[in-house]
């Protein structure tokens, strides 16, 4: 009997919401480690790409990657800049890409549930003071700010869901 309430109370730890479930892996930003699956995020947006790239008028400008935006970011400032991004995503990019189409909007919706789970998770990080701000940072998501809002709502909402890929690449690539 002593052995369940000991396996019952392992399981009510807050530190196993850092384990990784199916299809999840754990990333590390900073010092933040967040479990998150990158795959189911991709698999969603990779349905919708090429609706959602070809709705982009404007092919020459780029909010994540121009320039540089997401290049050389530290590893102490991964965890501030990431989670700058969750709540730019959450925030301004999903509430503003709606379409006629049924079918791409619970793609969209779907994809936002995954990034607002991550963006809690990242908050929480980031109440704990585990996520330090650096100068490096701040001036890169003031770039991806400056470039979102140079143009008008919904051309950047858009545009920014269309680049979805820019970011999983990143984030994998510095996992």
């Amino acid at each position: 009997m002593k052995g369940s309430h000991l396996f019952l109370c392992l399981f009510s730890m807050p530190w196993l919401n850092l384990m990784p479930t199916a299809g999840n892996k754990i990333f590390h930003f900073g010092p933040c480690r967040i479990a998150m699956s990158v795959t189911e995020i991709r698999s969603g947006f990779t349905a919708i790409k090429a609706n959602i790239q070809a709705r982009d008028p404007i092919k020459t400008l780029s909010i994540l990657s121009y320039p540089h935006s997401l290049h050389k970011v530290k590893s102490s400032d991964r965890c501030c800049i990431i989670h700058r991004l969750f709540n730019f995503y959450v925030d301004k990019v999903f509430k503003h890409c709606k379409t006629e189409d049924s079918y791409i909007n619970r793609k969209i919706s779907s994809i936002a549930n995954s990034f607002l789970s991550v963006k809690r998770k990242l908050g929480q990080c980031h109440e704990q003071n585990k996520c330090l701000c650096g100068q490096g940072s701040a001036e890169k998501f003031q770039q991806i700010l400056a470039n979102y809002e140079g143009l008008n709502v919904t051309s950047a909402a858009i545009k920014s869901l269309g680049e979805l890929d820019i970011l999983l690449d990143w984030m994998e690539k510095s996992h």
